[in-house]
């Protein structure tokens, strides 16, 4: 069946529904609310998305998105630096903050998942245990998510954690600990409430495949 949709407005919905968690019907409701703004306001939408990638970068030392390397919370001398919060993704570090964590952050890049075909070589796994290598880290806290993939990929760092003291090149006063089980099962960090991380990470406790 032949489209109705003037040819500009089919390929921004088609843009539209490539994003996460939006549909076809909801990329045509955009685009139409888009069609109704003024030529000032999309001017505003373009410049945003040409210069998205253009402004920002990867912090070299936590692999956070930020606008500076290091980024503020890697230049921040009040933070607690023996504390470091392994999570997957930039905004995981916007959750942990808005529950008050003052430690540090190591951001993996994503999950472990073979069925998507991500191993730990392609996370930065390898950078974390060489910052835990420099010695000031006493505890590594895993905020991965409260997935299968999650928790894999925080059993894998577990384990590489424990291999490298058995090798004496990581110091055994380093703790690795685990957000406590006040996070749903198979859902997101970035979505879980305050309150609900605020208890998970007191309630953290070490985190041990034995």
């Amino acid at each position: 069946m032949k489209s109705v949709l003037p040819k500009a407005v089919e390929k921004l919905s088609n843009v539209l529904s490539s994003l996460p968690g939006v549909g076809p019907k909801t990329a045509n409701r955009l685009t139409f609310y888009l069609l109704g703004r003024s030529d000032d306001e999309l001017q505003q939408f373009g410049q945003a998305f040409s210069t998205l990638k253009e402004s920002v970068v990867n912090c070299s030392t936590c692999h956070i998105v930020a606008e500076t390397d290091p980024c503020p919370i890697c230049s921040d001398t009040s933070r607690e630096i023996e504390k470091l919060a392994v999570v997957e993704e930039s905004l995981d570090v916007l959750a942990l903050e808005k529950a008050r964590f003052s430690g540090r952050y190591h951001v993996l890049g994503g999950q472990i998942s073979p069925i998507n075909n991500v191993g730990p070589e392609d996370l930065a796994i390898s950078h974390l245990l060489s910052r835990l290598e420099e010695g000031s880290i006493k505890e590594v806290i895993l905020a991965t998510d409260p997935s299968l993939e999650g928790e894999a990929t925080a059993l894998y760092i577990d384990e590489q954690v424990k291999t490298k003291q058995q090798q004496k090149l990581i110091s055994d006063d380093v703790k690795v600990t685990r957000l406590a089980r006040g996070l749903p099962v198979g859902g997101d960090l970035e979505y879980a409430d305050e309150l609900t991380l605020s208890r998970a990470l007191e309630g953290r406790r070490s985190y041990s495949t034995d």
